[in-house]
């Protein structure tokens, strides 16, 4: 069964920081793009970041490029996501999730192409 399990979410101050962990199996993780999608109180699942399957190459969503950063490490199958200078509007559910589109800018925010996703970890920023 693919499984993705998202960690590291909790309860910060503005400004302040959070690293979220996304863990999978093998099989899952390899040799895939993977994303962070987050979803706010009554809104919509938005885009924030893609890595691709060497980490070679990153994209973000507008609204996190200069505060958030995407990495991941092969070998423990695990993909991070540090969240520097936080803002109460990044308070949402943030998931992880495997993509099967390819590296294009438009494919890679739609939700649609991303295959499994993981329960979500809850972050909260308070002002």
């Amino acid at each position: 069964q693919v499984q993705l399990v998202e960690s590291g979410g909790g309860l910060v101050q503005a400004g302040g920081s959070l690293r979220l962990s996304c863990t999978a199996s093998a099989r899952t993780f390899n040799p895939y793009v993977l994303g962070w999608f987050r979803r706010a109180p009554g809104k919509e699942r938005a885009f924030v970041a893609a890595i691709s399957w060497r980490g070679d190459s990153t994209y973000y969503g507008d609204s996190v490029r200069d505060r958030f950063t995407i990495s991941r490490d092969n070998a423990k199958n695990t993909m991070y996501l540090q969240m520097n200078s936080l803002k109460p509007e990044d308070t949402a559910i943030y998931y992880c999730s495997r993509y099967s589109g390819a590296w294009f800018d438009t494919a890679l925010t739609t939700p649609d192409n991303y295959d499994y996703w993981g329960q979500g970890t809850q972050v909260t920023v308070s002002s």
